[in-house]
């Protein structure tokens, strides 16, 4: 049986990277897990047709969402002309890379619900996380494999240290690929993250934690002590000693609070 042939909005979308969301059951609980009440001031990262939108509203969400599609910011026009007149809906036409959390809200309290393209999914992640003015939760449609290695893997990444860094990430649950289209090639999961702030650097630099972190992953094949060679020389042995960290542990092995403690004695 010949397949028949996506729409040219469904191509379009696909060519952005946009997975659109068709299940509601799902889009609901993306904004329950964003944790948004009556009152809230909520980013959305590329609502698409705006079903997230109709249920973050819905749950009483002021929304600003940035949507970089032409053809889905008119949908969204056509289909929230109210909200939009109200003032409970403000439409941004652009890149979400270049509307970042802290140039849409620079002040007060907000959260983060979204539906992301996955190619971007790092980026997004670490722009929403290092805002100068963080949100207090978010929630996001993300590959399934990268929830798990977030949220539930036993081995850590850059990725994942990044996450728990600033908060605590959850896997709230999968989405099965049927839930979008045009369908992805692999499941999602939604993420959430709480407890967002950045009161792991009060005592350490963030660009300091960074640095060697990034240096420990840098060869996975090569212990942390190899790895950390290039930028500490023959001390890194020792500093690892220090902080009570095996001399043959590899980076994904250590946990998130040995890292502080190695970017503490590093720093002193």
């Amino acid at each position: 049986m010949m397949k028949s042939p996506r729409s040219p909005k469904a191509r379009r979308g696909a060519k952005l990277g946009q997975h659109l969301l068709t299940n509601v059951g799902i889009a609901r609980a993306v904004a329950v897990a964003a944790n948004v009440t009556h009152g809230d001031r909520v980013l959305e990262i590329g609502p698409g047709k705006g079903m997230l939108t109709k249920e973050i509203l819905s749950l009483g969400g002021i929304v600003t969402a940035v949507e970089k599609d032409p053809a889905m910011v008119s949908v969204l026009k056509e289909k929230f002309t109210d909200e939009l007149s109200s003032g409970l809906l403000t439409l941004i036409e652009g890149d979400a890379r270049d509307y970042t959390p802290d140039k849409v809200f620079p002040k007060g309290a907000y959260k983060i619900a979204a539906n992301i393209p996955y190619y971007i999914t790092g980026e997004l992640i670490r722009s929403c996380l290092t805002a100068k003015n963080k949100p207090i939760s978010l929630a996001l449609l993300v590959q399934k494999e990268v929830a798990e290695r977030i949220a539930r893997g036993k081995k850590e990444s850059i990725l994942s240290l990044s996450v728990k860094a600033y908060g605590t990430p959850k896997y709230i649950k999968t989405v099965s690929r049927g839930s979008f289209n045009p369908p992805p090639s692999v499941d999602s999961a939604i993420l959430a993250v709480y407890d967002i702030s950045n009161k792991n650097f009060k005592k350490i630099e963030e660009e300091d934690f960074f640095r060697i972190v990034k240096a420990g992953f840098a060869q996975k094949r090569k212990t942390l002590a190899g790895n950390l060679r290039k930028i500490l020389g023959v001390n890194s042995g020792e500093a690892l000693e220090r902080v009570g960290i095996p001399e043959k542990a590899r980076a994904e092995d250590i946990t998130l609070d040995q890292w502080f403690a190695l970017t503490k004695y590093l720093a002193q």
